[in-house]
C-alpha cells in the first residue's frame, strides 16, 4: 500500500483516505466472514446506497425502523472502510454489509464460507457520469477536469477502484454457484418490485405481497432521496458539497446521452468492447 495525494493505493487501487487507512484494509483481510453474512459488491456509483436501503428491509420483513433511524453506514458498512471495525462486531446476524472489492482481494475467509454475494452492475457510461458529478461535489477527491479528461482517466483505470471492466470480469468470473444473485441497476430502475421478488428469494425470506409492495414504495429512488439516513446530507457541506451536486442526483438509467458526444460514445463503446470480448458476458444495455 501507497499513499498518493487524497487516495490510498491498495494492490493498484485507488481508495480514498477520507475513508480509507491502512488499518481498515487490515480489518477487511482478517476479517472472519460468517456463513449467514451477505455482501452488496459494486463498482463505484453503481447503486450501493440503494441496496443499503434494500436488503436490511428484506431481511428484517419490512420493518422500516433501522432505515429510518440508523446512517446507511451504520445500517450496512462498508466491508473496507474504517468504520467497519467500529459496527460490524456489534450488527445482529445475518450481518449486511457493502463492498467495492474485486473477487480475488476479498477477504480469505469469505472464499470457504456460504456467505452470500448480491453483485450489481450498471451501464458503465451512467457510472462516469455519475462518478464525475461525484468528484465535483466531495471534497475529499481529485478534481475530474474537463468530462473529457474525466473519460480518459475512468477508461485507463485512473478512479477509484480501477477499471470498470477488469471489476466485471472478476465477479463474473467467480466460482460461487448459487452464492451469488447478479442484478443491474436497470432492472431495479424498471421493474423494483420484480428485483425485491428475486432477492426475497434468494435470501430465503418468504414476503408477503403487502410487505413487497410497502418495501418497493420505500424504496424508490424518490423516497429514498427524502430519507436523511440514506442520501448523505448529514455528511458535513465541507466534506460533499450538495450545492455542486447531489448525492443522490437523479437514479435514472440512460442519463450518459445527455453528457457523451458522439465521438466520445463511439471512443467509450470500442474501448469496452474490446476489454470485455472473449467474456461472453452480455447487458441489457448492450443492446441498446
Amino acid at each position: 500500500m501507497a499513499n498518493d495525494g487524497n487516495y490510498i493505493v491498495y494492490h493498484g487501487l485507488l481508495c480514498p483516505k477520507e475513508t480509507h487507512s491502512f488499518e481498515s484494509f487490515k480489518y477487511a483481510e482478517e476479517i472472519k466472514v460468517e456463513d449467514e453474512d451477505i455482501f452488496t459488491v459494486t463498482y463505484p456509483k453503481s447503486g450501493t446506497t440503494w441496496m443499503q436501503e434494500i436488503v436490511p428491509l428484506v431481511l428484517n420483513g419490512g420493518d422500516l425502523t433501522p432505515v429510518q433511524t440508523i446512517p446507511n453506514w451504520d445500517r450496512v458498512p462498508w466491508l473496507e472502510e474504517t468504520r467497519a471495525a467500529l459496527v460490524l462486531d456489534r450488527l445482529p446476524s445475518p450481518r449486511a454489509m457493502v463492498s467495492h472489492m474485486p473477487y480475488h482481494l476479498m477477504p480469505p475467509s469469505f472464499f470457504p464460507s456460504k456467505a452470500k454475494v448480491i453483485y450489481v452492475t450498471r451501464n458503465p457510461k451512467d457510472v462516469m457520469v455519475s462518478s464525475f458529478h461525484f468528484h465535483k461535489m466531495a471534497s475529499f477527491l481529485d478534481d475530474p477536469g474537463t468530462f473529457d479528461e474525466f473519460l480518459n482517466k475512468f477508461l485507463s483505470g485512473q478512479v477509484l477502484f480501477g477499471k470498470w471492466t477488469d471489476h466485471v470480469k472478476s465477479w463474473r468470473n467467480s466460482d460461487l454457484g448459487d452464492r451469488i444473485l447478479y442484478i443491474t441497476y436497470e432492472e431495479m430502475v424498471k421493474d423494483l418490485r420484480g428485483v425485491l421478488e428475486r432477492l426475497s428469494r434468494f435470501l430465503g425470506r418468504d414476503l408477503s405481497e403487502e410487505t413487497l409492495d410497502r418495501v418497493a414504495n420505500h424504496c424508490c429512488f424518490s423516497n429514498m432521496k427524502l430519507n436523511a439516513m440514506s442520501n448523505y446530507s448529514l455528511v458535513p457541506q465541507e466534506i460533499m458539497d450538495s450545492s455542486k451536486s447531489t448525492f443522490l442526483r437523479k437514479g435514472v438509467a440512460g442519463d450518459w446521452k445527455n453528457h457523451f458526444s458522439p465521438e466520445q460514445d463511439s471512443k467509450f463503446t470500442a474501448v469496452l468492447k474490446e476489454e470485455m470480448n472473449g467474456t461472453n458476458i452480455k447487458f441489457p444495455w448492450d443492446e441498446e
